[in-house]
């Protein structure tokens, strides 16, 4: 029997630091430093994100490798995001992940940061089964949202994916226009428990296929809001719990009618979501509603797995290694990249 290999996962395309310890598929920890810097901008700025990756990423990977319990001359693989993502953040994390795997003359392998998301699935954590091959991933998030069948870890075929804007991307930018804090999403999420979602609709985009559209929504939601502060400037305050509850069905209703549509031209009974949207619980319920009534096995991850972290590049770095696949140190970063 093959000895079961410490991976250390270490993910920096956006503005999450993470590190992550597994042995064989187990997670042994995973730490995430978040940047606070970008709230008081509204988004997400590119340099102050890439510096404060330097300052995180030897803390971070320092607590990862603790907490696991091992010291770095154990590990016998690194991997690490290498795209897409923003370019200053990813050469942060892909520089010191390749430094450091040469220091202790041990594998180096570049991950694509939306297949981790998927390959997340495979993890083996108490309490969450693994989805069988083949399966569909709902793979939504600030950047991406696209529909793809996995036939097996190391090949995908993308059936479908936005046209414009992300479906994370519309909850952020709905938050933005009702004056919410950044990141809006789970901000949107918590006011929808106590609000209404049928109380305001928005124009639904008409995409043929199993691709995507937002950015007509987002004008919807942007001229509903502007009417309502016209004739009345206290309508945002009034109707918060409503608007986030009515823009959220919205964009998941959008999302599951997609998915529904690519299960029957796939006939795949096997269907998860991954990406940060996944930790929305509008879009969790949604999948189990609609799992139950179509028959499927659904996969929903846990919480820690949704938003950016060490353990799916970890899990993906492994997945790759045990195939023979290794990266070199001329592999560059890149900030777009196709699945």
């Amino acid at each position: 029997m093959t000895a079961q290999k410490y991976i250390l996962g270490i993910e920096s395309s956006c503005d999450d630091t993470s590190a992550a310890v597994l042995l064989g598929k187990k997670v042994l920890s995973n730490v995430t430093a978040n940047q606070s810097v970008h709230e008081i901008y509204g988004g997400v700025v590119p340099e102050l994100a890439s510096r404060a990756h330097q300052q995180n990423i030897v803390p971070v990977v320092d607590t990862a490798l603790k907490k696991a319990g091992i010291s770095a001359s154990q590990l016998d693989g690194i991997a690490y995001t290498r795209g897409p993502g923003l370019m200053g953040s990813l050469l942060v994390g892909g520089s010191f992940a390749k430094s450091m795997a040469q220091s202790l003359n041990i594998p180096i392998i570049g991950v694509h940061h939306m297949e981790a998301h998927i390959l997340a699935h495979l993890i083996e954590d108490e309490g969450f089964p693994n989805p069988p091959f083949p399966f569909l991933c709902l793979t939504v998030s600030g950047g991406h949202t696209q529909i793809v069948r996995v036939d097996s870890p190391n090949h995908f075929e993308l059936l479908g994916e936005t046209l414009d804007d992300a479906a994370g991307e519309a909850f952020d930018k709905a938050a933005k226009v009702m004056g919410l804090p950044y990141p809006g999403g789970p901000v949107i999420d918590q006011l929808a428990k106590d609000g209404n979602l049928e109380a305001f609709t928005f124009g639904k985009p008409k995409i043929e296929g199993l691709n995507f559209s937002f950015s007509g929504l987002k004008t919807s939601f942007l001229y509903t809001v502007q009417k309502g502060v016209k004739d009345d400037a206290a309508f945002i305050e009034k109707n918060k719990h409503d608007l986030a509850a009515s823009i959220q069905h919205t964009i998941v209703e959008v999302l599951m009618k997609k998915l529904e549509k690519a299960a029957k031209q796939t006939n795949i009974k096997h269907i998860a979501i991954a990406g940060g949207v996944s930790a929305n619980s509008g879009l969790r319920s949604a999948l189990l509603e609609q799992g139950h009534k179509k028959g499927w096995h659904t996969y929903i991850p846990p919480f820690s797995y949704c938003t950016d972290n060490g353990a799916m590049i970890g899990i993906t770095g492994l997945l790759k290694l045990e195939t023979g696949e290794t990266g070199n140190m001329q592999q560059s970063s890149q900030a777009r990249w196709q699945m």
